[in-house]
C-alpha cells in the first residue's frame, strides 16, 4: 500500500496575476489521485480542505492520519465524504460495510477511528475519490444512494450548458459540520458547466473532472471575473478553486464532475454571480 501526499499552500489574487502556465498548474491542478493499490492526498491551506483518492485492489486500503494532521487518527477533527467513480467497492468504518456502486456517495464523520477500503473485483476495482474538512461535532455515517441525491436541471442545450445537479452531501440530506458535494452531468452537446459563473467569498472548492474521454479535454476557468485565468485538465483530474476565483469550465465533449465545497456556511445558493458579458 502506498500512502502519500502533497501540501498546497494558499494564495491570493494579486500573486497569482503573476503564474505562467506551469506555476498556475503546480498550485491549482491536482493529478494521479488514483493511482491502484494507492491512497494520494492533497493537503491544501486553503479552508484545510483535502483531496484525496483510494483505488484497493488485492487488499483493502486503511485511512491513516498524515504528518500534517498532527491527529492520532484521520478522523480525529475531521469529516469525510466518498464518491465512488469505479468498480463496485465498499467501505468498513469502525466494523460497519457500506457497499457503494458506481456514482454512490458516503458522509463518514468525526471521530470514526477505522476506515477501510475494498474493491469487489481486482479486475474492475472501486475508485473512491475523498474529500474531508476539518470538523467540530460528531455526525453519523450516512450512506447516499443515487436515488438519495437532490437533483436539479439547469441550463440550456441553446447556450450548451444544459445539466443535472445532483446534490450527495449537503444540508438537508446528511448532517455536516462543513463539508458539501455533489454531482454535475453535462447533457449530450452541452460543454459549458457552471454558467454563468459566480465566486462565493465565504467557502472554497474543488473540482473533479471525470467521464471525460481519453481523447477530450476540459478548459476549466479560474481567476477573479475581471482577470481570469485557465488550466487545460483530462479526465479524473481535480483542481482547486479559491474563495475569491470563478470555477467554470468548456469540454470538448460532455463530461461530469463532482464539487466539493467547505466554509463559514451550507448555505448552497451563497453566490456572488457575475455576468457573462463582464468576464475578461
Amino acid at each position: 500500500m502506498t500512502n502519500s501526499y502533497q501540501v498546497r499552500y494558499a494564495a491570493s489574487p494579486s500573486e497569482v496575476k503573476t503564474y505562467d502556465t506551469d506555476r498556475l498548474r503546480e498550485a491549482f491542478l491536482i493529478q494521479k489521485l488514483l493511482e491502484p493499490a494507492a491512497l494520494n492526498w492533497v493537503y491544501s491551506h486553503f479552508d484545510r480542505y483535502m483531496v484525496g483518492g483510494a483505488v484497493p485492489v488485492e487488499s483493502p486500503l486503511k485511512l491513516e492520519a498524515i504528518d500534517p494532521l498532527k491527529a492520532a487518527y484521520f478522523l480525529e477533527r475531521r469529516e469525510l465524504g466518498v464518491v465512488n467513480v469505479g468498480g463496485k467497492g465498499s467501505v468498513s468504518v469502525d466494523g460497519q460495510e457500506f457497499h457503494l456502486a458506481y456514482k454512490e456517495a458516503l458522509y463518514v464523520g468525526r471521530g470514526s477511528k477505522e476506515v477501510l477500503f475494498h474493491s469487489g473485483h481486482t479486475d474492475n476495482p472501486a475508485k473512491f475519490y475523498l474529500n474531508s474538512t476539518p470538523a467540530h461535532h460528531s455526525f453519523p455515517v450516512k450512506k447516499i444512494s443515487w436515488e438519495d441525491a437532490e437533483i436539479m436541471e439547469m441550463g440550456d442545450s441553446a447556450t450548451a450548458n444544459a445539466r443535472s445537479i445532483r446534490k450527495l452531501i449537503v444540508h438537508g440530506t446528511v448532517d455536516t459540520c462543513q463539508l458539501q458535494m455533489g454531482m454535475t452531468e453535462l447533457k449530450a452537446g452541452s460543454v459549458w458547466n457552471t454558467m454563468p459563473a459566480h465566486v462565493h467569498d465565504r467557502r472554497m472548492e474543488v473540482y473533479f473532472y471525470f467521464e471525460v474521454p481519453e481523447d477530450q479535454a476540459v478548459c476549466h476557468f479560474m481567476g477573479q471575473p475581471e482577470e481570469t485565468r485557465h488550466l487545460w485538465m483530462k479526465n479524473n483530474e481535480a483542481v482547486i478553486s479559491p474563495p475569491w476565483s470563478i470555477h467554470a469550465g468548456s469540454g470538448t465533449s460532455n463530461y461530469g464532475f463532482i464539487w466539493g465545497m467547505a466554509g463559514e456556511n451550507l448555505d448552497y445558493g451563497d453566490m456572488d454571480f457575475c455576468k457573462i458579458t463582464e468576464l475578461k
